[in-house]
């Protein structure tokens, strides 16, 4: 993260909450119109919305933040991953949780998020019909009186935010997904959701990656996991995970590849304590 300053992460930050709050506007104008609908795959959906919120956010960062590639889910022909891995690049969802919004139901949102090499450090995810809004931005590791961490600001509704206090696994409320194909296993997620659930006090699945990534960091959630995501589904989200202090890890606790997609995410507190449940 050596090629941006403190201030330019945080002025980062501002313009994806400002792109993402006016494709957010784009798309809540269709918001319970039963749009039409097209499928990618099984279970994998995408409307008129989700491309024109793309094009609108493509126009915009690169109005705004010229010179920095924009990678979105649907503008992914042609995307070669290995080729951006080092420098600065937005990953964006126009519509996370399409199937949400084609049904009606309020967990969609807007994801905006930028990485320098393999790390997120700037991001904004903005949930209109939940009249919700989260930004964040990632500073450089930091020590202080021996304790390890990260100067950064993660922002909910405009008000500073943070990971949750629980230390418990058996007082956790939890969050997870299943991936659009489900015929095979772990991969669906089935043995690790039933694990989990065994011992936490609850497990919800609102159908929004960045959402549940940024309920995590405002402390709503007290961990989260989830496989098979793709690079723009949790670019912003994680981003504002660590500017909130939270964890992230592999499934099996170890350093975090975000463009594999399998990651569990924690206030830190019981991390160690999930890792072992999801892989029990």
């Amino acid at each position: 993260m050596k090629s941006t300053t403190t201030g330019e992460r945080a002025q980062f930050a501002a313009i994806a909450q400002l792109v993402a709050e006016e494709a957010g506007a784009l798309v809540s104008a269709g918001f319970r119109s039963r749009p039409p609908v097209e499928s990618k795959g099984p279970s994998d959906l995408v409307t008129e919305y989700d491309r024109a919120s793309e094009d609108m956010i493509a126009m915009r960062l690169g109005s705004l933040a010229p010179g920095i590639p924009v990678v979105g889910e649907e503008r992914g022909d042609g995307f070669a991953p290995m080729a951006l891995r080092s420098g600065l690049v937005w990953y964006v969802d126009p519509l996370d949780g399409t199937t949400n919004f084609v049904h009606g139901h309020p967990f969609w949102s807007i994801s905006v998020g930028l990485f320098d090499g393999d790390e997120p450090i700037a991001g904004a995810v903005v949930a209109p019909a939940l009249s919700l809004r989260w930004s964040g931005w990632v500073g450089e590791p930091v020590s202080v009186s021996g304790r390890s961490g990260r100067h950064g600001e993660a922002r909910r509704n405009g008000q500073r935010c943070g990971v949750s206090p629980t230390l418990r696994l058996e007082d956790a409320l939890v969050a997870t997904g299943f991936p659009t194909v489900r015929n095979v296993a772990p991969a669906n997620n089935f043995h690790s959701f039933m694990s989990v659930k065994h011992v936490v006090q609850g497990v919800r699945r609102c159908g929004s990656a960045a959402i549940d990534l940024c309920m995590v960091a405002d402390g709503t959630y007290d961990g989260y996991w989830e496989r098979k995501l793709n690079i723009w589904d949790v670019a912003a989200g994680c981003a504002v995970v660590l500017a909130a202090r939270g964890r992230i890890t592999s499934l099996e606790g170890r350093v975090p590849d975000y463009h594999q997609g399998h990651i569990a995410v924690s206030n830190g507190h019981l991390h160690d304590a999930l890792v072992e449940a999801i892989n029990a």
